[in-house]
């Protein structure tokens, strides 16, 4: 019977087998993995997530994840009442709503997910070590602002409040624990950082993944989010894109909403060095090692 416990063992070996060219493919080399808001909403998917990362580690691949948190600081800032306000996607942060969002992201969701890598890794003595860009001056930001038309129909400028804009990455602190020969560190980094002057900022947490990934020159960047990749005009998903037809996709209209700016930051971090791109469902369990160490991958691929 091919539904035996024997047949699957069998299968099981075939699809390990199958998967060992791109294992070799991956060994050694550095994958930053965004791990979006509402691709961690439950707690099963994020321990799956979790145990993935760790087996990537345990593979040879060397995963850096960077991970959002917006629902949870909107239900935090609600509890709290606090009202939160957008531009272009990008949350207007005051003080209090700064103060927030770092007690949510350094501290709540941070060490949840390092704690979470930690137990799936225990027996291998792989662990998770959570961090933010204010660690060893990893993330140094500027002031964000945002140009959109008024109502008389000129440009005016609008205050972000405390939202940064990454100026430079020192990733010597990543490279030393991905790239350590004694133990297995998978980092987990919050997306918040500090400017010249030592003030926090608030960072959006795609755009930290991408610079991350490029000062890493990571062999790919993993966007995890809540959509299959992207779809085209006939809404069947595009399994490849060029940097040059990712901007067409924009420019035409194929790629709206959310997945704009998610592929200008695929952009961005392609012509920064990173080797690849993939926009791929975060909620499916073993999204990642279905794109890694698989023919056909898991979403879309934004690559030179």
């Amino acid at each position: 019977m091919t539904d035996s416990p024997q047949e699957a063992g069998w299968v099981t070996a075939k699809t390990l087998a199958e998967a060992l060219p791109y294992i070799q493919i991956h060994d050694r080399q550095t994958v930053v993995i965004k791990y979006g808001g509402h691709a961690m909403g439950e707690e099963a998917l994020a321990r799956l997530f979790a145990a993935d990362a760790v087996l990537l580690r345990l593979l040879g691949v060397r995963p850096v994840v960077v991970h959002g948190g917006g629902p949870q600081i909107s239900r935090m800032l609600e509890r709290a009442g606090v009202k939160s306000t957008f531009v272009d996607g990008l949350r207007v942060t005051d003080k209090a709503t700064m103060e927030v969002a770092e007690m949510v992201l350094s501290g709540a969701i941070n060490k949840e997910i390092a704690s979470w890598i930690t137990q799936a890794g225990a027996t291998a003595d792989v662990r998770g070590v959570g961090l933010s860009g204010k660690d060893a001056g990893l993330i140094t930001v500027e002031k964000a602002t945002r140009v959109r038309p008024s109502a008389n129909g000129e440009e005016e400028v609008v205050d972000l409040g405390f939202v940064g804009e990454p100026t430079r990455i020192d990733p010597k602190l990543i490279r030393s624990l991905i790239e350590s020969e004694v133990d297995d560190y998978i980092p987990v980094i919050a997306p918040i950082g500090v400017a010249e002057d030592g003030q926090t900022y608030n960072i959006n947490a795609d755009t930290v993944a991408g610079a991350l990934a490029g000062a890493l020159q990571a062999r790919r960047m993993l966007l995890l989010t809540d959509v299959s990749g992207v779809l085209g005009a006939d809404g069947e998903l595009i399994r490849q894109l060029t940097v040059a037809e990712a901007r067409g996709a924009i420019a035409d209209g194929v790629a709206t909403g959310g997945m704009i700016p998610k592929l200008e930051t695929a952009i961005a971090a392609v012509e920064a060095g990173v080797q690849g791109v993939v926009i791929l469902d975060g909620r499916r369990p073993h999204a990642m090692l279905v794109e890694l160490f698989t023919e056909h991958g898991a979403g879309t691929l934004i690559c030179p």
